[in-house]
């Protein structure tokens, strides 16, 4: 995988511009917001992918100290620019979450990664990313963030999937299935079946991206050497997924992991 390939991609003008004016959050964040609210706790949190600051208007109100990170200049340069006159409280800061150096052991008390910013990586740097997170993390805090969810995208590589009684649609969703497979010629049906994970290039910003897709089953699997105490969510409801056999079935694009750090 070409990990500058993506960095590249998240300094382009108007990929930047794009993110800089999103402003809502996603169900499931919503969910998480409201449950940090509920408890009152001021907590110190780390926000890396920030983008162009889409949830640091929510979090930073719940927060005693918020710190938005991106591996992107650009993206850092538009938040300071969206946030020039907010409270000192709020930070932007240039940070490669595969070495957070920066920060110290046991920082923070939660630490967001949304909007599967953590799935354009290579598997080793995503391996790297998630044992810094537990490094900067505090014993027992938390730890939220989404992933790409390989069960979603596997009938996208069935043609019978495409077809449509409305003939115009049709035709857009073979010219797409015709772009994806095109992208990803490597892969077969069967063999995005008996993945694990893979390595995608979708539809994101017009198949410049890499994205990594993974089971849930997985990924909770992946988590098991740094975080406990795992709660899944669904990325289009504030509703939480309660067993493993409604993730085998869950077909969701992406799917969101809270989790606490273990030490």
């Amino acid at each position: 995988m070409t990990k500058d390939f993506n960095q590249t991609t998240y300094t382009t003008p108007h990929i930047v511009n794009y993110y800089a004016q999103l402003n809502q959050l996603q169900p499931a964040e919503q969910a998480i917001f409201n449950l940090l609210e509920q408890q009152g706790l001021k907590l110190r949190m780390l926000d890396i992918g920030v983008g162009g600051g889409r949830t640091t208007q929510y979090f930073s109100k719940i927060t005693s100290e918020y710190i938005g990170t991106d591996y992107s200049t650009e993206m850092i340069l538009a938040c300071k620019k969206r946030f020039s006159t907010s409270s000192r409280k709020i930070k932007f800061e240039v940070c490669d979450a595969r070495d957070m150096s920066q920060f110290s052991d046991n920082s923070f008390d939660f630490i967001l990664f949304s909007f599967n910013g953590i799935d354009y990586v290579s598997h080793l740097d995503r391996l790297k990313i998630f044992a810094e997170i537990r490094r900067v993390g505090k014993p027992g805090s938390y730890f939220f963030f989404s992933s790409h969810n390989l069960q979603g995208i596997e009938s996208e590589f069935e043609i019978r999937n495409h077809l449509s009684l409305n003939p115009l649609k049709t035709y857009v969703n073979l010219v797409m299935f015709a772009l994806l497979r095109f992208f990803n010629r490597s892969y077969t049906s069967t063999q995005l079946k008996a993945a694990d994970f893979a390595i995608i290039r979708d539809e994101s910003h017009n198949f410049k991206l890499q994205t990594y897709y993974i089971r849930p089953k997985e990924q909770i699997h992946q988590l098991g050497e740094w975080f406990s105490y795992l709660k899944v969510f669904s990325w289009k409801k504030e509703i939480e997924i309660l067993n493993l056999e409604e993730l085998k079935m869950n077909r969701d694009m992406w799917l969101y992991y809270l989790c606490s750090i273990n030490k």
